[in-house]
C-alpha cells in the first residue's frame, strides 16, 4: 500500500523538483514571437531548459547509484505513476481555466482548449506553456532511462531495438530543450491557449503517452531486429528530424532575420503591404513539411522496438496524425485570415498542406 501512495505522489515530487530548479538556475532571458494582450509588447520568456534537464538526469543517476531508489524506479510504480501525474493533470487544468472568462464557446470547450493564451505568472519568472513542455520533457525522459534500465536489470543486457528507441526518444527530447528558442516561433505558443489539452497533455500525456512504443516492448525478449532494418530506422528517424528542424529553424531565421540565407538557402517571399511570406526551401514544399518530419520521427520510433505487430506501438504515430491535420486545418484558416488575397496566392504557389505531391 505505501508502495502504491510513494508511486501516486512521485510524479508530484518530481515536478515539484523541476520546478524549482527551472526557478533558480541560471536562465537566458529572451524575447518571443508573442504579444502580450493587454499592453501589445513581445512577452519575454526565461530558458533553462538543458540545465534542468541535465541535473535531473544526475539526480535520477545519484539516487541510484546510492541505492536510495532502484534505477527501474519509474518503471517498477509506472502505473501508480500514470494515476498521480493524470490527477495532478486534471487539478491544473480546472485550475487554469474555471476562475477565468469564458471565451464565449461551451465550457467543455473552454475547458479542453483554455481560456488563457498566456496565463499571468509573477514577473513571468515562469511562463506557463515553458513550464508545462519543460516537465513533460524531463518526466519523458526519466521515465525513458527508467524503462531502460528495467530491462537491462532484468535481462542482463540492453537489446539493439530497446537501445534504438530509447535513444531516438531521447535525441527528440534533447533537441526540443536545445533549441527551446526555436519553438517560441511555432504553433503552440502563438495559437494554443492553456487548458486540458496543453495542460493536462503535458503533465500526463506528453511524459507517459510519448513513450509508449517502448512501454509496449520493454517486457518482451530481443526482437533480433537485423541492423539493416535497424539502420533504415535510424535514416526514418533523421530524415523526419530533418524536415521537422530543418522547418523550425528557416521560419524561425526568417522571422528574426528576414534577409539572411538559411543554410544558403536565399529567402523568396510574396508580400503585399505589411505582410510578407516565404516561399522557398523547406516552405516551398508544403505548408506544413515540418508536421510531415514529425509524423516519420513517430513512425522511425515505434519500428524501432522490433515487434510492429503490437498495436499499442501504432498509437504513437496515428496520434501525430490525428494531432497534426486538424492543426494544419486551424491554421491554414488562421493564416487564410490573417493573410487575405496573400494566402490564395501562396497557397497557388505551395499546393500541397503536409505531404508533397500527396496531400
Amino acid at each position: 500500500m505505501m508502495t502504491n501512495l510513494t508511486g501516486f505522489f512521485t510524479p508530484w515530487i518530481i515536478y515539484a523538483g523541476i520546478t524549482l530548479l527551472h526557478l533558480f538556475l541560471p536562465g537566458r532571458r529572451v524575447t518571443g514571437y508573442v504579444r502580450d494582450s493587454q499592453t501589445g509588447e513581445l512577452l519575454k520568456y526565461r530558458l533553462n531548459g538543458i540545465p534542468v534537464l541535465i541535473i535531473s538526469i544526475g539526480l535520477w543517476f545519484l539516487l541510484g547509484f546510492l541505492g536510495w531508489v532502484s534505477y527501474d524506479w519509474l518503471y517498477r510504480i509506472r502505473w501508480y505513476s500514470l494515476a498521480g501525474a493524470s490527477t495532478l493533470g486534471l487539478i491544473f487544468s480546472f485550475a487554469i481555466v474555471i476562475p477565468y472568462t469564458s471565451t464565449g464557446k461551451p465550457w467543455i470547450a473552454d475547458l479542453f482548449f483554455g481560456r488563457l493564451e498566456n496565463p499571468p505568472s509573477g514577473k513571468r519568472q515562469i511562463d506557463a506553456k515553458i513550464w508545462l513542455y519543460l516537465i513533460g520533457a524531463v518526466m519523458l525522459q526519466l521515465n525513458v532511462l527508467s524503462f531502460v534500465a528495467h530491462y537491462y536489470l532484468v535481462y542482463g543486457e540492453i537489446a539493439p531495438g530497446v537501445l534504438l528507441c530509447g535513444s531516438m526518444l531521447t535525441f527528440f527530447i534533447w533537441d526540443y530543450l536545445i533549441f527551446e528558442k526555436v519553438h517560441l516561433y511555432t504553433y503552440d505558443f502563438f495559437a494554443e491557449r492553456v487548458g486540458l489539452k496543453l495542460g493536462w497533455g503535458c503533465l500526463t500525456f506528453y511524459p507517459y503517452f510519448y513513450l509508449i512504443a517502448l512501454w509496449s516492448g520493454i517486457d518482451l525478449q530481443n526482437s533480433h531486429v537485423p541492423t539493416w532494418l535497424l539502420f533504415c530506422f535510424v535514416l526514418t528517424f533523421l530524415l523526419g528530424w530533418i524536415l521537422s528542424r530543418g522547418a523550425n529553424m528557416q521560419k524561425y531565421f526568417f522571422k528574426t532575420q528576414p534577409a539572411k540565407p538559411f543554410f544558403g538557402i536565399k529567402p523568396q517571399i510574396i508580400s503585399e503591404g505589411n505582410l510578407t511570406l516565404l516561399v522557398n526551401g523547406f516552405w516551398g514544399f508544403s505548408r506544413h513539411l515540418n508536421y510531415l518530419g514529425e509524423i516519420l520521427m513517430g513512425l522511425a520510433i515505434t519500428l524501432s522496438i522490433g515487434y510492429p505487430g503490437s498495436l499499442w506501438g501504432w498509437l504513437y504515430p496515428l496520434y501525430y496524425i490525428l494531432l497534426l491535420i486538424p492543426r494544419q486545418m486551424d491554421d491554414d484558416k488562421r493564416c487564410s485570415t490573417r493573410y487575405g488575397n496573400l494566402w490564395k496566392i501562396y497557397t497557388q504557389k505551395v499546393k500541397y498542406r503536409i505531404i508533397p505531391y500527396l496531400y
